[in-house]
């Protein structure tokens, strides 16, 4: 993955890191995540973030049902570094963030001006910076799933942008954007290996399709 000059080295990254708990919502390294901003506790976690090295931890509640402000939260995330924004007249932001590195939570902080804030350990994913890409195992293969998926599901992908980019780029891109369940989401996050998270995508999107083909079977 190429990473600009203004993203931080490895050994720069923080040990304490802004929570952004959103279900379904996640980011892996190389990928761009759009998110807007409005609740006052976020506006000030992204004031802060961009005063310092501009990393927000994307973590997903460990339930879609948030009875409270301070949802359980999964063990794993991904920082991302906000590599764009712009205010709004009616007091939004609206940024971009660009995924740096995996995280996990060694426990949870202080809250800081109402948001959340965790001490982190970066080095289980230190591959996110310095491991070589695996390939997808039977690429081919992979992709004649994909497309049975966004199918049955009516996912709209540019297939000629699909076709060139590398397994990783494709891999992480997909994580992050398909319309897969949170807990899908979740386990494809934590899966360390690009050819094994490409292996178990593969089988969350033959499963999904799968289930679809039921049901329109029993509609007719």
């Amino acid at each position: 993955m190429t990473r600009t000059p203004f993203f931080p080295k490895f050994s720069d990254l923080p040990l304490d890191l802004p929570l952004f708990p959103l279900v379904g919502a996640v980011v892996l390294p190389g990928v761009q995540l759009p998110l807007n901003i409005f609740e006052p506790r976020y506006l000030s976690l992204v004031a802060d973030a961009l005063a310092a090295q501009h990393l927000v931890g994307m973590i997903q509640p460990t339930s879609e049902t948030q009875l409270d402000d301070r949802p359980a939260l999964h063990r794993i995330g991904c920082a991302g570094r906000i590599t764009s924004y712009s205010e709004t007249p009616d007091g939004r932001i609206i940024l971009v963030l660009t995924g740096v590195c995996r995280f996990q939570v060694i426990r949870e902080l202080d809250e800081q001006n109402g948001y959340r804030r965790a001490r982190v350990d970066w080095e289980r994913f230190a591959a996110d910076y310095h491991g070589e890409a695996e390939p997808i195992p039977d690429r081919p293969g992979f992709l004649v799933s994909l497309k049975t998926y966004c199918q049955l599901q009516s996912v709209e992908i540019p297939w000629d942008d699909i076709e060139h980019l590398a397994d990783l780029e494709l891999t992480n891109l997909l994580c992050a954007h398909l319309p897969l369940s949170p807990e899908d989401k979740q386990a494809l996050i934590e899966t360390l290996p690009t050819a094994d998270r490409a292996v178990l995508m593969r089988g969350l999107l033959d499963m999904a399709s799968a289930s679809s083909m039921r049901v329109a079977e029993h509609r007719h």
